[in-house]
């Protein structure tokens, strides 16, 4: 449960770092939408994405781990699709948000998690 709630706050920070400073990345709405976006995008984060490289897995050795890139570049866009406020204008910001997304998730799954 905490990783999950972890996720959320991974994505809507990384989407409001994305729109902060990564040209061709606009958000066009109230601070509601945001938080939507990002709690979407933390959700197909912790349950989608693991199905995905999972069924992806023969691509993923053959690739050496890059089409996982791509898993990542196709979760920031579906969240791009299904928000019109969020506004990614070409590839080169995609590619930039969906590293931050990464990076933010790897330094929040650093902190140490109880399991009691």
């Amino acid at each position: 449960m905490i990783r999950f709630i972890f996720q959320l706050i991974a994505g809507v920070a990384s989407l409001w770092l994305a729109d902060k400073f990564v040209s061709g990345v606009d958000f066009t709405g109230e601070i509601k939408y945001l938080i939507s976006a990002g709690v979407v995008l933390g959700t197909i984060n912790h349950f989608i994405k693991p199905l995905l490289k999972l069924i992806t897995l023969p691509l993923r050795v053959l690739t050496f781990g890059l089409f996982g890139l791509i898993i990542n570049i196709a979760t920031v866009w579906a969240v791009d699709i299904l928000f019109p406020e969020l506004i990614i204008k070409g590839l080169i910001p995609l590619l930039l948000t969906t590293l931050i997304v990464w990076a933010v998730s790897f330094l929040l799954g650093l902190i140490p998690q109880n399991k009691s």
